[in-house]
């Protein structure tokens, strides 16, 4: 029997020539996946009748063994011969199942808390960082958690691990330190859409800690204490301007009025003798000097 020859072109000029199956071998191979998954179905009618024989004869003592319990935040996930049983995950409460033929799976739906251990990370501007975090999770899905993935929970630790190397190696440290929120909501994103699949829900994603080299946080709080002493340098400045102009402006008030001077020597005097101080400095009046020095003036004169 003679196979007809396809020749299809490669676009560089030259051509290639396949095989290609008649329709009758099409259809041969669909009859046999059709006998295959006919004689399946036989062998499991057979196997669940057996099954159904054997708890009608032992009963009511089969009634132990066929009715399982989940919790409220529990689900059972069955299968019947290897194949999920239609209807999805039962529960929470009593479901049935077969002995011999039925096997479940329990999936816990309740919250999760995964503390992520400290990873070792390069920034984008060459500092080595050590963060932190910690992932909540639930199972969203309890099939798909149990048919498309081996273990969800271990599967969902590696990936926050990797999520969060790849996460902070795209920022610089100042944003790593001052953009927390931010980069804890761009994780949980990520982490839920890549979980979607294995019916992981990623509720929330907080950073913990970012630890630092000690020779950068010393560096770090040299400069912070040099710009504090700027300030405090330039605050004090101000001070004193603003209290030479009070003076300023007082000493015009008191040379206005002489009787304001003798007012504020009394009123020294008064918060000097508050204190009880056993010796008390009495000022030399300037007039009174200055009319010494005019006299000695006038006299040399």
């Amino acid at each position: 029997m003679s196979i007809p020859m396809a020749t299809i072109s490669n676009g560089n000029g030259s051509t290639i020539q396949i095989n290609t199956r008649p329709d009758d071998i099409q259809n041969r191979i669909v009859d046999v996946d059709e006998n295959v998954q006919t004689n399946n179905d036989t062998c499991k009618n057979i196997l669940v009748i057996l099954s159904w024989i054997i708890v009608i004869l032992t009963m009511p003592f089969s009634l132990f063994v066929c009715f399982k319990v989940v919790q409220e935040y529990e689900r059972a996930v069955i299968f019947r011969l290897g194949r999920l049983l239609s209807g999805g995950a039962k529960g929470p409460g009593i479901f049935f199942i077969l002995p011999c033929v039925d096997n479940y799976a329990r999936v816990d739906l309740r919250t999760r808390t995964y503390d992520v251990p400290p990873q070792e990370v390069l920034t984008k501007d060459s500092v080595t960082v050590s963060v932190d975090a910690v992932v909540y999770y639930r199972v969203n899905n309890a099939t798909i958690s149990i048919t498309n993935v081996e273990n969800a929970h271990h599967s969902t630790k590696l990936l926050a691990q990797t999520t969060l190397r790849n996460t902070m190696g795209t920022r610089p440290l100042h944003e790593i330190l001052s953009e927390r929120e931010t980069i804890s909501g761009n994780m949980q994103v990520s982490l839920d859409e890549a979980t979607d699949t294995w019916g992981i829900k990623v509720e929330r994603v907080e950073i913990k800690d970012v630890r630092l080299p000690v020779q950068l946080q010393r560096a770090m709080a040299a400069e912070a204490e040099a710009a504090r002493e700027a300030r405090a340098k330039v605050i004090a400045a101000e001070g004193e301007q603003k209290a030479s102009r009070a003076l300023r402006e007082a000493s015009e008030v008191i040379g206005d009025s002489p009787a304001a001077l003798q007012l504020r020597y009394l009123q020294t005097l008064n918060t000097i003798s508050a204190e009880k101080n056993s010796t008390i400095v009495f000022p030399l009046p300037i007039d009174l000097l200055t009319y010494f020095m005019k006299a000695g003036f006038t006299k040399d004169s």
